[in-house]
């Protein structure tokens, strides 16, 4: 029997990243989820603070050098990679001069979110589901954690519904404690009727891209939602819930690996 196929997008991994709850739940449950018998692959934004020559990185030749076009601007697609050896595991990169290369992940020295991090996401999304044609791999669940990720899911289920790559993968969606303010650029929503949605596919963010409604998108678009902290925004659990989408409460340390695999494999059988 073939093994199944689990694509992890996270906005941070560990080692690469300072840990925290998201960033290590990243780094370890592709881990076990592959001692489980499934086969991993994972992808994370190569932000300018990750150091590429004490983690190891080298761009992959064969993956890069495509173009994305976002907001009418062309911007290069750069892949890396790396080996985290004690977990047999590899990272794929998505790198941009532009947008990835500043030494900082979300927010400025002063705190303050980047103006562009609603073309970062786009950029981030094309270039994740780019790559993973480009390798011509085919998942079966798709789990995306941390808000930069949250547009996957949209793409997946509009712009990339008739890829043979794509038509079949369950999407999972994690919710974090991740909340950012102020709202995302008023624009948003425009760049995204110029990708080629529908403006009924962005309702949510049209009147404001802020992050409860990002979410609210994430979770429309998705076949299955987990809480990934132990504390959320209530808004955001609360519509979860009442979407009556497919639900994993909050697992701790000792029970997220065994729990996350038998959510994955109750999807994949119904």
């Amino acid at each position: 029997m073939e093994k199944a196929k689990v694509l992890y997008i996270a906005q941070e991994i560990t080692p690469y990243l300072p840990e925290n709850h998201m960033s290590k739940l990243a780094r370890y449950l592709p881990q076990g989820i592959q001692e489980k018998g499934k086969e991993i692959r994972t992808f994370m934004p190569r932000y300018g603070k990750i150091n590429e020559r004490r983690n190891q990185l080298h761009e992959v030749i064969r993956l890069s050098g495509m173009n994305l076009i976002i907001n009418d601007t062309d911007h290069p697609l750069i892949i890396k990679v790396a080996s985290i050896q004690a977990a047999r595991m590899q990272v794929y990169f998505i790198d941009n001069e532009e947008y990835f290369q500043r030494k900082a992940v979300l927010k400025d020295k002063d705190g303050k979110y980047f103006e562009d991090n609603d073309e970062r996401a786009i950029f981030f999304a094309r270039g994740v589901l780019e790559t993973v044609k480009k390798l011509r791999w085919s998942p079966d669940i798709i789990h995306c954690h941390g808000w930069i990720t949250s547009l996957i899911p949209l793409y997946i289920k509009k712009l990339y519904k008739d890829n043979p790559l794509f038509n079949d993968a369950k999407i999972v969606y994690s919710l974090y404690d991740d909340d950012f303010a102020p709202a995302l650029d008023t624009q948003f929503h425009k760049k995204l009727t110029d990708e080629g949605f529908d403006k009924s596919d962005i309702e949510h963010i049209a009147s404001s891209p802020d992050f409860v409604n990002l979410m609210k998108l994430a979770v429309d678009k998705s076949d299955g939602v987990i809480k990934g902290a132990g504390e959320i925004n209530n808004d955001i659990e609360a519509y979860a819930k009442s979407e009556k989408k497919d639900f994993l409460d909050y697992q701790d340390e000792d029970t997220y690996v065994d729990a996350y695999n038998d959510f994955y494999d109750k999807m994949l059988n119904t």
